[in-house]
């Protein structure tokens, strides 16, 4: 899940971050990686996540950088541990690529983590410069997401003669649904996440309740492996043939078509028939695969006959091919703030005034399937929210 960096000045102390793996070697790289960034400092280590958890207090730490394979206490075990010491914490899960830990990985997302990172071996860390902007990016964001639920401001403090405003920071969001009298129905459904994604997609799926007629597509910022225990999950929970999409097969009604990680995941017409193709193009947004590219691939073998719902993440990928989107007549929906992990990804799109709704999370699978089932219907005006 690459993030795009937030270069937001900090008025306060640095980032303070808690790095926690078994491996002496590998903290110190972490803390040689995070470090490169002035606004962020390492203030703790720790060998296991027993002593992590009990050097935890709360606003301690705003990320803590958690290994999951450990002696005495694992890193599973330590998470809800230290989301009960400190509920504010950022946890990301930095973990290598085995299918096994890919699937507690995914438990640990359902337990409350916020981010996962793909870590490389200790031999090949040093020369890993992508895993080293990955982690400070990610980092860096979460650290400002948690400042931002303690209350902690991100920009210098207001002039004296601008005090009795209230801070743009502080103002509530606005921005403006599209109206439409005539809801399209769409051929296809395109599905884009990040930060807090896998946790929206299992709900969403699950209230989704049964399949729909149309294919769905699905880009989740994940690195390799874990979309495959992604897939797997999704089926597993929902009931839905949700799987991992391979390069040169033909699209199926109804079946859910995961990015692999690493991939950006497209469609062409092929002889009249809809092909997926994958690639590893340059990244986009600072991500592969991004949504960005799926989208637009879409609009070109769909149309306007696309429904494009975007959930929690942190960024605004996705937000310039919806923009392409709702020019060609295409629906746009994004998850609301108060139910995303981060509302960065829902949010550009929504405050684009590209959505048609912006809705809670547990609204949306019936929103969704309303779309896919009755194709037309009366649909409220929105206005300045």
């Amino acid at each position: 899940m690459t993030l795009t960096p937030d270069i937001t000045p900090l008025s306060t102390d640095p980032i303070r971050v808690m790095v926690v793996d078994d491996s002496a070697v590998i903290r110190g790289f972490l803390t040689r990686f995070i470090e490169s960034d002035p606004d962020i400092k390492v203030v703790s280590s720790a060998a296991n996540g027993q002593l992590a958890v009990s050097t935890t207090t709360a606003g301690k730490f705003d990320v803590i950088v958690l290994d999951i394979e450990m002696p005495v206490m694992d890193g599973i075990t330590a998470l809800p541990l230290l989301l009960k010491a400190d509920p504010n914490v950022q946890i990301i899960i930095a973990s290598t690529l085995s299918k096994a830990n890919a699937a507690i990985t995914l438990r640990a997302f359902e337990a409350g983590a916020a981010e996962c990172l793909a870590k490389p071996t200790s031999q090949e860390l040093a020369g890993s410069n992508d895993f080293r902007n990955n982690l400070v990016q990610k980092v860096r964001s979460l650290g400002l997401l948690a400042r931002k639920k303690r209350g902690i401001p991100e920009r210098p403090p207001v002039a004296p003669a601008q005090k009795a405003a209230v801070p743009a920071a502080a103002q509530p969001k606005r921005f403006a649904l599209r109206s439409e009298i005539v809801r399209p129905t769409p051929d296809v459904i395109a599905i884009g996440s990040s930060t807090g994604g896998p946790q929206a997609l299992l709900q969403f799926f699950t209230d989704l309740k049964g399949p729909v007629r149309q294919p769905v597509f699905v880009t989740q910022h994940m690195p390799p492996t874990f979309t495959t225990i992604l897939a797997e999950h999704i089926s597993r929970q929902s009931g839905l043939d949700c799987r991992e999409a391979r390069d040169g097969e033909s699209v199926t009604g109804g079946r859910i078509y995961l990015a692999p990680g690493n991939f950006h995941m497209t469609v062409k017409e092929q002889g009249g028939q809809k092909i997926i193709a994958l690639n590893q193009d340059a990244q986009e947004n600072f991500c592969r695969p991004a949504v960005d590219p799926m989208l637009r691939s879409l609009i070109g073998a769909y149309g306007k006959k696309i429904l494009a719902v975007i959930f929690t993440g942190m960024g605004a990928d996705g937000m310039k091919a919806c923009q392409q989107l709702v020019e060609a007549g295409g629906t746009v929906l994004a998850q609301d703030e108060a139910t995303s992990v981060v509302w960065g990804m829902p949010g550009a799109v929504a405050m684009a005034g590209l959505c048609t709704q912006v809705l809670p999370l547990g609204a949306m699978g019936r929103a969704v399937r309303e779309y896919a089932d009755r194709g037309s219907a009366s649909l409220a005006t929105g206005g300045p929210l």
